[in-house]
């Protein structure tokens, strides 16, 4: 029997959809990816289009995911979505501490930590994004940088901590067409995996995706390292032929 871990594909809309659009895309997805994809995949939709995409994925193997979540339960905070609010829609994964949510809306660590706890707190599985930038690498602080992310995220939700998906993705790779190699991502995912391992007995469920710039062209060789378990996808994502061909991928390294 073929005990090999699921992949998880997760695409990333990020601020892109329309009715129209959407209909279109999940359509096409959901109907190439067939009733079984081989491998778990999701898309994380803007907030607004969530309920639209829930009643397209309906019956099909297609998760939903949201691209952030609040840290809060409810209450006078404007703006936000709590995990609660995202449960109701069937939402299944929520993206938190995007490089784009530290860079632009200066999320810290421990708010990205906070935020992965709330997701949690109603079964909700954070993809908890960690990367360094182009100085950082350069100066040599990858992996100082990453562990630090994900350590905030350890302390703050102990033994829950098998419960998350990290999803590392270099900031100077992202949206840039720029791409680590396969070894320069394993390297990262390696020593993302060892520090799993000191904090959970169970870090062999967590996932531990790619998130930066995997397309259809790269995917199999990315995927084909022993610690990526994945990809969390952002403009391929919006793609159906795209998408479709990384699933595919996916399903071949699983297999």
């Amino acid at each position: 029997m073929n005990m090999k871990k699921k992949k998880l594909i997760a695409g990333n809309w990020k601020m892109n959809g329309g009715i129209a659009a959407n209909d279109a895309l999940v359509r096409a997805v959901v109907a190439g990816m067939g009733a079984d994809a081989g491998c778990q995949v999701a898309v994380c939709a803007p907030a607004p289009y969530l309920a639209q995409v829930q009643m397209l994925r309906h019956g099909s193997a297609l998760e939903l995911g949201a691209q952030d979540v609040s840290r809060h339960e409810q209450g006078a905070y404007t703006g936000e979505v709590s995990a609660a609010m995202l449960k109701e829609f069937g939402v299944r994964f929520a993206i938190v501490g995007h490089s784009e949510r530290r860079q632009y809306h200066g999320e810290s660590d421990a708010l990205v930590a906070d935020k992965a706890k709330a997701a949690l707190a109603h079964g909700i599985t954070p993809i908890v994004c960690v990367g360094e930038t182009l100085a950082e690498r350069e100066a040599g602080q990858t992996e100082a940088v990453v562990k630090r992310q994900l350590a905030a995220v350890i302390h703050a939700n102990g033994h829950c901590i098998s419960e998350i998906a990290v999803a590392y993705e270099p900031v100077w790779a992202i949206g840039t067409g720029r791409t680590a190699t396969p070894g320069q991502a394993q390297q990262v995912h390696a020593v993302l995996r060892a520090q799993l391992q000191a904090a959970t007995a169970h870090s062999d469920r967590v996932a531990i995706l790619y998130g930066g710039s995997m397309n259809a062209a790269n995917a199999a060789s990315l995927l084909a390292q022993p610690d990526i378990d994945g990809g969390l996808i952002g403009g391929a994502s919006l793609k159906a032929a795209d998408f479709l061909q990384i699933i595919a991928a996916a399903r071949a390294a699983t297999a």
